[in-house]
């Protein structure tokens, strides 16, 4: 029956996880591991989220808003005067997008090295993915870039990029508006922990999708809350692509919750500064600089999986890089942890 799958699928490919830290803690022994591997908030969430959540389950025989139309206010009011959509997760907006805009056979541009989904989504859907490496230090080059797009519906590009760290500048991102053809997808993921602000750009472009999740800064990652800022006129058109009722109501509640708990979001971005510091100051391996809630780091001379398992050894889960496409094998990438996290990391990378 294997002649049935899909030949993208047949083969090597698709999403790479990174190891799960029970799973570590039981090969090694360990009571508790550092859990620094999948850019996680390392918190619970607000109070006011669970609490938020809690009461949603009362109704939960029902279906959802299918508009999501209370989170969607209450995005208005933390933005201001946008146009949202929303998705289970970043993932599902991504996957929701291509499914609007890309006929099969069609390109799809990806800035690289940067999270594989936008590609295993975009030949998913029948899609040409063209990649378009980044400069050595991991900047991008706007007219390589603009070249790339030139009869492309849709293009990806991440800023914060993951999992280089670095960010694109705003007036670079306008330069490729400008001059592209298609849509732009500008993966806003880490943009919280982050001194840019992309959204004014929206008032200036109709061919930009500014995609967010309630999983990073928010911590609702268990909870698959992802949006997007879109122009007015895909607003329509992307309701009827999206799948029934892909948001929850419980997870719905939960990011009413966490979006009105501001006080714990300052805190949460403040400790995350601290310790992006600390990194860039005390590892004694090459960090580059970073925006997000992690930092990437090269550990030549060894590779990334090596590194990878001495330091799971040691009770600390990273993420080898070696699976993001157009990045070399010695990088590893560090979320940033609670303070004994960090601190276990440290430790342990000074000893590899």
């Amino acid at each position: 029956m294997r002649r049935l799958i899909r030949a993208c699928y047949t083969g090597a490919g698709g999403y790479s996880y990174a190891k799960k830290a029970d799973d570590v803690a039981r090969e090694y022994g360990f009571d508790r591991v550092a859990h620094l591997a999948s850019n996680e908030n390392p918190w619970p969430p607000s109070p006011a989220a669970i609490e938020a959540a809690a009461d949603a389950l009362r109704t939960a025989n029902r279906y959802p808003d299918e508009r999501a139309s209370a989170l969607i206010e209450a995005l208005r009011r933390y933005h201001g005067d946008y146009r949202f959509v929303t998705g289970s997760g970043m993932d599902g907006v991504i996957e929701t997008v291509i499914r609007t805009v890309v006929e099969p056979g069609e390109s799809v541009v990806v800035s690289t090295p940067t999270f594989s989904f936008y590609g295993i989504a975009a030949a998913a859907h029948g899609a040409r993915v063209t990649s378009v490496p980044r400069r050595e230090d991991f900047s991008v080059d706007p007219a390589t870039f603009i070249e790339a797009c030139r009869g492309a519906k849709l293009a990806f590009l991440c800023s914060p990029n993951n999992p280089t760290g670095n960010s694109v500048p705003p007036e670079v991102v306008e330069e490729i508006l400008e001059e592209m053809d298609g849509l732009l997808f500008l993966d806003n993921a880490y943009v919280d922990f982050a001194d840019l602000d992309y959204r004014p750009l929206m008032h200036r472009h109709e061919n930009l999708i500014l995609g967010r999740t309630m999983s990073k800064l928010f911590a609702l990652a268990g909870f698959r809350v992802g949006y997007a800022f879109v122009p007015e006129w895909l607003e329509p058109f992307y309701q009827k692509a999206a799948t029934p009722f892909a948001l929850n109501s419980v997870s719905m509640a939960a990011a009413i919750g966490a979006l009105g708990d501001l006080d714990r979001m300052q805190k949460i971005r403040d400790h995350v500064r601290i310790w992006r510091r600390r990194f860039l100051e005390e590892i004694p391996f090459r960090v580059y600089p970073s925006d997000a809630n992690f930092v990437m780091i090269d550990v030549t001379p060894h590779t990334g999986d090596e590194v990878t398992e001495r330091l799971a050894a040691r009770g600390v889960l990273v993420r080898s890089c070696t699976s993001f496409p157009g990045l070399g094998n010695h990088y590893i990438r560090v979320s940033i942890g609670e303070d004994w996290e960090n601190a276990q990391f440290l430790e342990a990378i000074k000893d590899i």
